[in-house]
């Protein structure tokens, strides 16, 4: 086919076309006029297919459209399973609560899942769906009938999907610090939908950090930075549905416990307060539980808790609140607890301690118990010692243990003192001490050792003696316990039987007395002394002898010699035990005087120097001797002679220093000073003249090779008159000083006493010399006792060279002549000097030139001189350690040498 007949073709087509539609577009116009005139049903909304999402609401309203309404019946909705949907039922008011308020129903009443029910003021039935639910999907029908005959019907297709919800998705969430966690956002939708993470509006991606997850979002090892608003952002790209969800993560901490003692100390009767502190957020609530009955204490009377400090206060302290204490801190993020043990101080108290009674050679066991809290510590002590028994097995004595046991749950304790083999010396009062951290009780108790009669007391007793016929008493004391009953025998007779009225018995026991009258020899003889108790018996001797006077003293020697008087050694004869010498006695008369009758007597104690003074120098003496004991005085013995010396230099004074430190050759005495030292010396005897001074001379020095050397140009000397002492002054410190002590009487010097005295070191000073300027009141002093120094120097000079002088005229007023020692010898007169009146500084008592010295008992230095009219009386000298005593009360001499 050519073109042109191609080109009729297409005309032709094209017309054909245009013909086939103008028939369509009537035809429509033809059907929609006849669809507008036909009755029918009409769904709204119109779409044929509906879609809502599960768990919505839904209506769906069908409409009749048709020209008559009045002739529609049966209008009426057919579910998906095509049964006849039901018109919501007519539903009578019930009350939902009763005449008291209380309720009776739960609601209303239930609406059917559909229902129909006609729109008000229409001819429309609606379909109400009030929750919608996958099972409804499906199609809907709307049927009726219209004017009897014509049945109309239409429908609708439901289709259902799930909305984006949030099933598990909470709003606020708390991590525990560093742990991992996830963020939960769960969604549930249909179809399913896509989750992703946002953060301060910027997208979490998966890292180490975060992990993008199905169910949420892992963060691993939670930090405090994690705190922060994070989104879950939802999409269901088929819907187009997109929902976000704000989720705030706050990071929380797990509680710790950061203070609990393990153990705490409270005092019964006080107050007491503890404290358990935690740390965690939120902030830890705090309880206390009381773990013996699992009691929460804030609930217990005497208890108050503060749940946000965690401090415990208990008003008042009871034993019952001994126990153990669970501290529980609890917040959102989990719980911690710790324990702690409560120790309820309880002062000791000492509720058992008896005394107990054991017998010598047995065992004794003294128990005490105490209570309190914590248990006190039991031990014992002797009363009288601090030093207390230790547990177990005593160091010293094994046969003493204490035993120790505790019962710390009770608060009690005891202690036993268990003594085997028990000794007398165990008997005695024991303290029982209980001891805790709350304080000490003490008690006391008595171990009593019973033993059999025992005499060891009296084995060294001495015989009984009696003499002339005297009445003697003979005592036995049986020491036992208990008590024991006494029985005398004499000459294997009981003395209760003999019935001799020379026999006397006093007491029966523990103490017994035997009064013997020995009216005849027989008398002297041994008595037996029986005792006996429940533990046995037990016998002793007892002698009475007939006491004699001593024998005569066998030997007497003249120990020290001077003018006026003689100090003997005397020789005591054999004595009985018991029977002391008591006394010794001296005779003594010149040797031109036959007559022992006018001999002068004088008795010393046997402990004291036996000294006869009083002389005249250069006689002859005769002198006898006696001992003297109970009885009375013994014969005479040793007669001996013995003739005084001269008049000459005083006897060697002694220093009343005790050396401290010995040298190799001779003793040192330390001054306990540095730069002065007090000489201290006694008065020696003065053979005859009167002392007048005494010299001091003490030197510096030093021994090299046990050689002492002085320095002669550092040597002073002084004279010391009506003293007994001299202190020395300006000496040098760390220095050996020789001293030489000398008595002078008119005769002359005695020899020297030597004593070597070292100072102490001191402190050494160090001081700046300043130049000083003299006043001219001071250089008129220096110039006035400069001309009295030297006035006191030409003096001294013209008493030395040519007996002249003031010093001169006061030695010749000091000095006696030997014609008038002799005149008062024989007056017998002993005149003391005139004392002077008292010195107002402390000053030693003086003694006095020209005479015996003047002193009073307490100050007494030297043995006095006895006056000659003194020496015409019989005396009697007891010595008794310190003080040579007269009976008559008259200090006589100290143990000093003379």
């Amino acid at each position: 086919m050519g073109p042109i007949g191609k080109l009729k073709m297409g005309r032709h087509t094209a017309a054909t076309m245009a013909s086939a539609l103008a028939a369509i577009i009537f035809l429509n116009f033809v059907l929609i006029a006849s669809a507008v005139d036909e009755p029918r049903l009409e769904i709204f909304p119109s779409q044929k297919v509906q879609r809502k999402a599960v768990g919505q609401a839904m209506i769906l309203t069908c409409r009749p459209n048709v020209p008559s309404p009045n002739l529609v019946a049966d209008l009426q909705w057919k579910d998906n399973l095509n049964n006849t949907i039901l018109p919501k039922p007519h539903q009578i008011y019930q009350p939902v609560y009763d005449s008291k308020g209380h309720r009776i129903r739960d609601n209303m009443g239930r609406n059917p899942p559909m229902f129909t029910e006609y729109m008000t003021g229409t001819e429309s039935l609606a379909l109400i769906i009030n929750h919608l639910s996958v099972e409804m999907e499906g199609k809907y029908y709307c049927t009726a009938s219209y004017a009897t005959n014509d049945i109309l019907e239409t429908s609708v297709t439901v289709k259902t999907y799930v909305g984006i919800t949030w099933t598990n998705a909470p709003e606020n969430q708390n991590p525990i610090l560093g742990e991992d966690y996830v963020v939960r956002c769960e969604v549930k939708a249909d179809p399913n939908p896509t989750i992703d993470w946002l953060r301060d509006g910027d997208q979490i991606r998966s890292s180490e950090k975060y992990v993008v997850q199905t169910h949420g979002l892992l963060i691993r090892n939670v930090q405090e930075s994690d705190d922060g608003i994070y989104t879950c952002r939802a999409a269901v790209v088929e819907t187009g549905e997109l929902v976000e969800r704000t989720i705030r993560v706050e990071v929380y901490s797990r509680p710790v416990i950061t203070y609990l003692p393990t153990t705490l100390e409270a005092t019964e009767g006080k107050p007491f307060s503890a404290n358990c502190t935690a740390t965690g957020k939120p902030v830890p609530e705090i309880f206390w539980i009381k773990d013996a009955n699992h009691q929460n204490v804030a609930t217990a009377d005497r208890f108050l808790v503060n749940p946000l400090t965690g401090v415990l206060n208990i008003n008042s302290v009871t034993q019952d609140d001994y126990g153990t204490y669970t501290c529980i801190a609890k917040n959102d993020a989990g719980v911690a607890d710790q324990k702690t043990k409560l120790n309820v101080l309880i002062t000791p108290s000492i509720y058992y301690l008896y005394n107990v009674t054991g017998v010598s050679e047995k065992e004794v066991a003294l128990t005490c118990r105490a209570k309190g809290r914590p248990a006190p510590a039991i031990t014992f002590r002797r009363w009288g010692s601090e030093d207390e028994f230790t547990a177990g097995a005593q160091v010293d004595d094994e046969r003493i243990i204490l035993e120790q046991h505790f019962d710390d749950d009770k608060g009690e304790s005891s202690g036993t003192l268990r003594i085997s083999k028990a000794m007398r010396s165990d008997d005695g009062l024991y303290q029982c001490l209980a001891r805790n951290t709350g304080g000490t009780a003490y008690s006391t108790g008595h171990i009593e050792v019973q033993f059999r009669p025992d005499f060891t007391h009296m084995k060294d007793l001495p015989p009984v003696f009696s003499w002339e016929e005297r009445k003697v008493n003979l005592s036995c004391l049986a020491m036992s316990i208990p008590n024991a009953t006494i029985e005398w025998r004499w000459n294997g007779k009981p003395i209760k039987d003999i019935h001799d009225k020379n026999l006397e018995i006093v007491g029966t026991g523990p103490r017994s007395d035997l009064i013997v009258h020995p009216v005849a020899r027989q008398y002297y003889s041994v008595y037996k002394c029986i005792a006996t108790n429940i533990h046995g018996t037990s016998e002793h001797d007892m002698q009475l002898k007939e006491a004699r006077v001593p024998e005569p003293v066998p030997a007497a020697q003249p120990k020290q010699l001077t003018a006026t008087s003689v100090t003997f050694e005397i020789r005591s004869p054999p004595t009985e035990f018991g029977l002391p010498i008591t006394a010794f006695t001296v005779q003594y008369k010149e040797a031109i005087n036959p007559d022992w009758s006018t001999a002068l007597n004088r008795s010393w104690s046997p402990d004291s120097p036996y000294i006869v003074e009083g002389l005249k120098p250069q006689t002859m003496y005769h002198f006898r001797f006696a001992a003297r004991n109970q009885v009375g005085l013994g014969l005479w013995g040793v007669n001996t002679q013995q003739s005084t010396p001269k008049r000459s230099a005083p006897e060697e004074p002694k220093p009343l220093h005790s050396p401290v430190q010995n040298d190799i050759e001779e003793p040192v005495v330390v001054s306990p000073y540095s730069d002065h030292f007090e000489l201290r010396w006694s008065v020696p005897a003065d053979n005859g003249e009167p002392i007048d001074f005494y010299q001091v001379k003490y030197c510096p020095g030093v021994k090299i090779s046990g050689t002492w050397h002085e320095l002669e140009n550092e040597c002073q000397s002084v004279e010391v008159a009506e003293s007994t002492s001299y202190e020395m002054t300006h000496l040098a410190g760390n220095t050996y000083y020789r001293i030489e002590l000398r008595a002078h009487n008119i005769i002359g010097f005695s020899s020297p006493a030597s004593v070597i005295m070292k100072t102490t070191r001191g402190i050494d000073v160090i001081q700046m010399a300043e130049r000083q300027v003299l006043s001219s009141a001071s250089i008129v002093g220096i110039a006035v006792g400069g001309v009295l120094l030297l006035l006191f120097i030409i003096d001294l000079l013209c008493c030395v060279t040519i007996n002249m002088g003031v010093m001169a005229s006061m030695c010749r007023r000091t000095k006696r002549s030997p014609s008038e020692i002799d005149e008062e010898a024989k007056l017998g007169s002993g005149q003391l000097v005139k004392e002077p009146p008292p010195s107002p500084l402390p000053l030693p008592p003086p003694v006095k030139l020209g005479g015996s010295p003047m002193i009073s008992p307490s100050d007494e230095k030297q043995p006095l001189q006895t006056p000659t009219e003194s020496m015409k009386q019989n005396s009697t000298i007891e010595f008794d350690g310190k003080f040579v005593h007269s009976r008559s009360g008259e200090i006589i001499g100290k143990n000093s040498a003379v």
